[in-house]
């Protein structure tokens, strides 16, 4: 195309141009488009150089591609040159439409700024168009913009030098390039876009690897987990609902998989852990509750709560993790059973006697000052409980050195039969049992025979009484036992039928013996601690066993 007059243009010349168009939109990266942009400057429009100069995310431009001199192309290929420098440089000189020309008597204050350049000398034009080898001419390319911006953004800069002519170009040379310089623009774009979308393609693949992997993963660990998983909705009219189980969990409540998902955690749970459940499945926790097996038998297990989403905002979802503590939890019965009974008759001991008296008693303070005093004025007529608390929920005693006592939410005050009549008051008896001729047992048979018998005493003794009321070994041969709503006459004929049973003969070491018991009838009510019911009732006991002929007491 250098050779030839304008506007006279040979069709290979234009076919050849075309070919280069085509050429650049179809090359397979960016690093090859820009390349073919810079080799088409020299195969179909004439010049011997060509440089590509792109523009980075930063804004500077760098040389990404170079054509026509393989020495320059080592020189300046990758080196930036900054933004500052190049928008002076687009700046000045002669605008030829979108093209900047910078003729060699301007471009000498160019020399020293940092835009990458080679330079060549020459001597002066010889005629008004003669390419001077100091002269520049740059072709800016701006990506495709809207109605609002025809122009769009700069996405890089085309340098040209040494037109093969030697001439400077004419108005078709100068379309000729400013046309190319718009296709390389939209070629250059697309090519980014293809890159970008090839990057994300590649991103996108290798996430959607790690999350199968992960999936995979934590497939295998739910799955073949030792203890029990479930995972759970969340939220909604199905909270709770099991989605999924493993199989260990399955056969830890003896229940198939697909009929699991007919089930949420609240139908498995004991009745009285529902509130436990409640608590824990609300958002994430832990909790040690009891879940039913299909044999209807209850298992414990401690069951943790994670709160897990299934996209950043897709639905949430209970993973559980569920782990047998039943023999844990036997063991802590046992312990604790084993601390709060007696270990040879396996009734509660004297520290749980105590405890369960203590419960049902409240204390109210015997001396205050007069202001206090008025405090306290808010007992109803029942006696039923302190008004006055302190920060832990405890009643106030005022008396010196006392301790802080339980106040008792919605307790029903304990009372007493008054008088030796029986006047119909209900109340909470006391029967304190002494065993009469049991030292002799031990003395005459050995310890192994009174053993015997105490066993066989607490077993009569615990058959002769209500559900719901407590017989406790105090120590040694003296039982007690608490039965609650017993009028006075009641709990007379408690008495007389409990001696009658423990007199009656007793199978120790092959040979028949028998004891005797003395029996003391003692009330407790509010405002008593549990040590003065349990003397009040020991000393009735005395009593009543120093007004029996010592023959009566005495065991055969």
């Amino acid at each position: 195309m250098e050779t030839e007059s304008e506007p006279y243009v040979r069709l290979a010349s234009l076919r050849q141009l075309h070919q280069v168009m085509a050429d650049m939109n179809t090359a397979r990266s960016l690093a090859d488009t820009l390349q073919t942009v810079a080799d088409g400057v020299v195969t179909a429009l004439g010049y011997e150089l060509a440089c590509v100069n792109l523009v980075r995310p930063d804004g500077d431009l760098v040389v990404a591609a170079f054509a026509g001199n393989a020495a320059a192309e080592a020189l300046i290929t990758g080196r930036v040159g900054s933004r500052e420098s190049w928008e002076r440089r687009l700046s000045m000189g002669e605008m030829w439409g979108d093209l900047v020309f910078i003729p060699h008597t301007e471009g000498w204050v160019l020399d020293d700024d940092d835009v990458p350049q080679w330079y060549t000398d020459g001597p002066a034009p010889r005629f008004d168009d003669e390419w001077h080898p100091a002269d520049r001419l740059f072709a800016p390319m701006y990506a495709p913009g809207g109605q609002g911006n025809p122009r769009g953004e700069l996405i890089g800069v085309l340098s040209v030098d040494r037109p093969r002519n030697g001439r400077r170009p004419g108005a078709w040379g100068r379309e000729a390039l400013q046309m190319y310089a718009f296709q390389a623009a939209i070629a250059i774009s697309n090519a980014r876009l293809r890159s970008n979308m090839q990057r994300a393609l590649v991103r996108l693949e290798r996430e959607q690897q790690a999350l199968r992997a992960s999936e995979e993963s934590f497939r295998q660990a739910f799955e073949y987990a030792p203890s029990g998983m479930a995972i759970a909705e969340m939220g909604g009219e199905q909270h709770g609902r099991i989605l999924r189980t493993n199989d260990a969990l399955c056969r830890l409540l003896g229940r198939p998989a697909s009929a699991m998902r007919r089930y949420s955690f609240s139908d498995l749970v004991h009745p009285e852990d529902i509130g436990t459940l409640l608590r824990t499945s609300a958002e994430g926790g832990r909790a040690e509750l009891r879940l039913g097996r299909r044999d209807g038998s209850y298992v414990w297990v401690s069951l943790r709560n994670s709160v897990v989403a299934d996209t950043a905002d897709g639905p949430r979802f209970l993973l559980t993790h569920v782990e047998d503590i039943e023999e844990r939890k036997r063991r802590e019965l046992q312990l604790a059973h084993r601390a709060s009974h007696d270990s040879l008759t396996g009734l509660p001991n004297s520290a749980e006697l105590r405890a369960r008296l203590s419960a049902r008693l409240c204390r109210r303070p015997q001396s205050a000052h007069p202001a206090e005093v008025d405090a306290y004025e808010s007992y109803d007529s029942a006696y039923t409980h302190p008004a006055v608390y302190d920060a832990n929920g405890h009643g106030f005693d005022f008396r010196p050195g006392a301790e802080p006592y339980e106040a008792y939410d919605h307790h029903v005050h304990t009372v007493a039969p008054e008088g030796d009549r029986d006047d119909g008051t209900k109340g909470l008896a006391v029967l304190f049992c002494d065993l009469d001729g049991f030292k002799s047992i031990n003395d005459r048979f050995g310890h192994n025979a009174g053993d015997a018998v105490l066993i066989e005493v607490a077993r009569r003794l615990s058959r002769g009484v209500r559900d719901g009321d407590t017989v406790a070994r105090l120590g040694g041969d003296e039982f007690v036992i608490l039965a609650d709503g017993l009028g006075r006459a009641d709990a007379q004929d408690l008495a007389v039928r409990l001696r009658n049973e423990i007199i009656q003969p007793i199978r120790a070491e092959g040979r028949a013996v028998r004891v005797g018991a003395s029996f003391g009838i003692g009330w407790a009510h509010c405002g008593m601690t549990a040590d003065e019911v349990l003397k009040s009732a020991d000393e009735r006991m005395y009593v009543e066993k120093r007004s029996r002929p010592k023959q009566h007491r005495r065991a055969g």
